[in-house]
């Protein structure tokens, strides 16, 4: 069992709120634009980290987290990108990339929109928890929280941090 903390689009920009609520976590993955690698040094400081580098990402983000991440845990395959779109709305190269490796969850950031659906096509579970951080034009920051357990995806939270200019 491993309770995954999943958040995206930090934009450089990590708090205390964040950090609190990552605390029960066993795995923290971040689904890109970063914004700086003092935010992914500061998450592996509290917990082991999995992330991808987003359009915002700068080269030296580029060389320490790759475009997609591929990886099985607790028999649950997932896929990880930055801008991918979701069920009935991928992007030509995520499409296929799905297509290719055959995930149980597919999770992106990019939208700063927090979506949770599952795509019956593929019958795999997309995630998108938002945008954490204070730059973008959403409205209330958001992370997601849940479980691997045994090949199933459970005990999902939403949770909001707290408005983005605050």
């Amino acid at each position: 069992m491993l309770r995954i903390g999943l958040l995206s689009d930090t934009h450089g920009h990590l708090d205390d709120a964040i950090i609190a609520h990552l605390q029960s976590c066993d795995e923290l993955w971040h689904a890109g634009d970063i914004g700086s690698l003092e935010v992914t040094d500061r998450l592996s400081a509290i917990k082991p980290v999995r992330a991808v580098h987003g359009n915002i990402d700068d080269a030296k983000a580029r060389l320490v987290w790759p475009e997609d991440a591929v990886f099985t845990v607790e028999g649950v395959k997932v896929v990880i990108t930055h801008i991918g779109g979701y069920p009935g709305h991928y992007t030509a190269r995520v499409r296929q990339l799905l297509l290719n490796e055959r995930p149980k969850l597919y999770i992106c950031g990019h939208s700063h929109i927090l979506k949770v659906m599952p795509d019956p096509k593929l019958s795999l579970l997309h995630m998108n928890p938002g945008a954490a951080g204070i730059h973008g034009f959403h409205h209330v920051r958001t992370l997601l929280r849940f479980t691997l357990d045994a090949g199933n995806i459970r005990d999902l939270e939403a949770v909001e941090l707290g408005l983005r200019g605050r």
